[in-house]
């Protein structure tokens, strides 16, 4: 798992295949009780979800909606994302074709900072 602090609350996270994705999302999961930072998952190294990739991805969305943060998910294959489409969590959960794309809708569904 590579991770990238793009900024100060903005967290790119690159996943590999199966089986280090499941121990990733719980490590990334761990990292996010300390940093409280909205996510772009780089799904680009996945070739295919199991169950149990799956129910990691719904804690994880979960947990950052809980705490009123971002998750998109980017660069899915096509057998990736047709997993997300059979099962109905293509309308639950956010996407993008690649990181730049989710880089741009995170910020600007943050919209500009408040001079507090």
């Amino acid at each position: 798992m590579t991770i990238q602090e793009w900024s100060d609350d903005i967290t790119v996270v690159e996943l590999g295949d199966d089986p280090q994705f499941t121990d990733e999302l719980g490590a990334l999961a761990d990292r996010l009780e300390e940093k409280h930072a909205n996510v772009v998952l780089n799904l680009a190294a996945v070739s295919y979800l199991n169950s149990s990739n799956i129910a990691r991805l719904l804690r994880l969305r979960k947990k950052m909606m809980l705490d009123d943060r971002q998750l998109i998910l980017c660069a899915a294959n096509s057998q990736v994302r047709g997993v997300f489409q059979v099962t109905g969590l293509d309308k639950i959960l956010r996407f993008a074709n690649d990181v730049s794309t989710a880089l741009a809708a995170m910020q600007l569904s943050q919209g500009p900072a408040s001079d507090e």
